[in-house]
């Protein structure tokens, strides 16, 4: 490719204008909105997989916006008229078609780099952990964005009309909504008996992904190379309807498409479990002693570490040998819908959690307290208040011997309730014997553990309230 055509071609043509709207619409969508991508461990400045995630999933605005104006760049020789005398001369058309979807390439390509780099810079500047397992997930982005705006140049030259941009960003939009909503969604039912979906390999034709919930997940190996095969042969029939001159050879240029797709679907994972994966190497456990937490947070182990150990030193005063001898962060990633699961010997924990990320120094060790007393049994992804909180709430009075709210328990409304609930069994609990406590306190923690049962119940004596 000639470099002066190309200086040309990036001056003269939509292609600036195509990577300076995608750019400036990403940085608003994220710093005008006040979403899920700025809270908590998968904030799309904490780590490097959650970066790359969340600006992937900018891509079901994205990319409909790219295929509409690549078409619009794909009617240019349409509307200056010059079709027939582009066709006269000596010059290959798919070198004139090279240049201009090159043009547009590499400015899409750049906007979406600087799109990462935005949040690169602030990434380095939160986490210690740093890898390459990112990198993937935001090539394939980039390379949707290209692939989309040749193919929309490609059917904007096939359909030399001025609705067909709108048009085709339109069914490239509703495309994409079909296959989070409907065609890329298997319906099934969690291990409690709620009715649930999940995303089948259909919807990985998307370049979208799933809302980032967990630090540690990220998409397989499989993922990227079945999208890189659909996306060569999505790009490649944009690029033959750009050469295509006759109606025959434009049926011919929807093989790659076609083909692409089919070998995407075989190679793309149909399990699930193997789209979005763990993390191996970031959910590798960093200890001090017995407080450990995964690599990618092991910035945050030496402020865990003094509060873990003394939380551990109280439980063992107050439960003995039914103490836990473990603090550590919960690498476990259950489906939604699962019933979470408990270690008699281990505190297990998530940032995330609203006591843990509320707490600090003194607040942290009665949060890990709580979390060794009544862990909770919410399904993954569902949220509740009641029996549980105040078990817990309970619970660490006894161990601590003062009865207050526990961490990020913030409404004043809401510590009343804790309050009103708590304070009765509280007074109650502590007039038993300390034989009769403790039993109390061990039938609750069985019951917490097992998610079977009520552990607020168990500290009434089972009696109904």
């Amino acid at each position: 490719m000639n470099v002066r055509v190309l200086r040309i071609e990036l001056r003269r043509s939509v292609a600036p204008l195509a990577g300076a709207v995608v750019l400036a619409t990403a940085l608003a969508f994220l710093y005008l909105l006040n979403g899920a991508w700025w809270r908590g461990t998968t904030a799309w400045t904490a780590q490097w997989t959650s970066m790359a995630l969340w600006t992937r999933s900018l891509l079901l605005y994205l990319w409909p916006l790219a295929v509409g104006l690549g078409a619009l760049q794909g009617l240019r020789d349409h509307r200056s008229k010059m079709s027939e005398l582009l066709t006269s001369t000596p010059r290959p058309a798919w070198h004139r078609a090279a240049t201009t979807a090159g043009a547009t390439a590499i400015t899409l390509a750049s906007a979406f780099a600087l799109l990462v780099l935005v949040g690169a810079v602030q990434v380095l500047a939160n986490t210690e952990y740093t890898h390459l397992g990112w990198l993937p997930i935001s090539l394939v982005g980039a390379l949707f964005l290209v692939a989309g705006a040749v193919l929309g140049m490609g059917v904007g030259r096939a359909l030399p009309s001025a609705l067909t941009p709108p048009m085709l960003a339109m069914c490239a939009f509703v495309f994409m909504a079909l296959l989070h909503m409907s065609l890329g969604r298997t319906e099934t039912t969690t291990a409690t008996g709620i009715p649930s979906t999940e995303p089948n390999r259909v919807s990985l034709l998307s370049p979208a992904v799933q809302e980032v919930r967990d630090v540690l997940v990220t998409l397989s190996a499989s993922v990227h190379v079945g999208q890189t095969i659909w996306l060569l042969g999505l790009a490649a029939t944009g690029f033959a309807l750009l050469v295509a001159a006759t109606p025959r050879a434009r049926l011919i240029a929807l093989t790659p498409v076609l083909a692409g797709a089919a070998l995407a679907l075989l190679v793309l994972p149909s399990d699930p479990r193997r789209i979005y994966v763990v993390d191996e190497a970031a959910a590798e456990l960093v200890c001090d002693g017995p407080v450990c937490v995964a690599k990618t947070h092991r910035a945050r182990l030496a402020d865990l570490a003094g509060p873990g150990k003394e939380a551990l030193r109280l439980l063992h005063g107050a439960l003995g040998g039914r103490a836990p001898v473990s603090v550590r962060e919960n690498t476990a990633v259950l489906p939604e819908g699962a019933v979470p699961q408990w270690s008699r010997e281990t505190v297990l924990f998530d940032f995330d959690d609203e006591i843990i990320a509320a707490a600090k120094d003194e607040e942290l060790t009665r949060a890990l307290i709580a979390q060794g007393m009544v862990p909770g049994c919410s399904p993954v992804g569902w949220s509740s208040f009641g029996g549980e909180e105040f078990a817990r709430t309970v619970a660490v009075a006894w161990v601590l011997g003062d009865l207050r709210p526990l961490p990020g328990t913030e409404p004043a409304g809401l510590r009343r309730e804790v309050d009103a609930e708590t304070r009765p069994v509280w007074k109650e609990l502590k007039a038993l014997p300390r034989a009769e406590q403790l039993s109390r306190i061990n039938t609750m923690r069985a019951a917490a553990l097992s998610c079977e049962g009520d552990a607020f119940d168990a500290l009434n004596g089972g009696a109904s309230r």
